[in-house]
């Protein structure tokens, strides 16, 4: 496995068992000492703080190459905000779904106000095509960053449809329940960088199970894409 092996110079575990830990780790609700008791039971001792290792340096490598084997996504998003501790205090992470439940794009931020929201649109404005229309609920600061981003189109563009319904952007609300579901089991995260680490291989892997990978028909499943972008 190429990307494990060059986030590593020196491997004193298979590059196997380090797979497996990190796809254990960021798909299912497990502590890092959960992973630690598992991997003891196979006859594998592993410190929690090492797995924390392999999750920081890998999650990254994990990242770029999904990337790169991301399927394109719909024109009518849903955008909205759900509430992250980082060293006890909330954070809020935007997240942005399509008409299918896709994921679109997500981002970690220290406030909850219109820059951050217009931070997000531009983020996924550049990974992904330019959407037709954005559905949020009665957030000022999402409408004021719609506002502002409609602003900034070129004249011979079209503006973003801006749709204020509570009731059409369940989608995304019901997607956060992945995420808050994953992170439980973490009581919180000790810094707003390692957050953001987690988070993203977190929210990778809810890609892989939604099928947002190009791959061979050989490779259907979420199990199957992971160990293929770890080649």
């Amino acid at each position: 496995m190429s990307i494990i092996s060059q986030a590593f110079k020196r491997l004193h575990y298979p590059t196997d068992v380090i797979a497996q830990c990190l796809r254990w780790y960021l798909s299912y609700a497990l502590s890092l000492r959960d992973l630690e008791e598992i991997m003891k039971e196979r006859g594998i001792d592993i410190d929690h703080s090492t797995l924390h290792r392999w999750v920081i340096r890998l999650t990254p490598l994990l990242d770029q190459a999904f990337k790169k084997h991301k399927k394109t996504v719909g024109l009518h998003w849903r955008m909205d905000e759900t509430y992250i501790k980082v060293k006890g205090q909330w954070k809020y992470l935007y997240r942005a779904v399509d008409s299918q439940g896709k994921t679109i794009d997500f981002l970690l931020t220290a406030k909850r106000n219109a820059r951050s929201a217009l931070r997000l649109l531009h983020q996924a404005i550049c990974n992904n095509e330019y959407p037709h229309t954005v559905t949020i609920d009665h957030s000022p600061s999402n409408h004021a960053a719609l506002n502002h981003l409609n602003k900034e189109v070129d004249p011979t563009m079209s503006s973003i449809n801006i749709r204020q319904n509570k009731y059409l952007n369940n989608r995304v609300e019901q997607d956060h329940r992945f995420i808050k579901r994953r992170i439980r089991p973490m009581l919180g995260f000790k810094s707003f960088w390692c957050a953001k680490m987690i988070l993203s291989g977190i929210e990778w892997m809810h890609m892989l199970r939604k099928g947002q990978l190009n791959a061979s028909k050989d490779e259907t499943t979420s199990i199957g894409l992971f160990y293929l972008l770890m080649a």
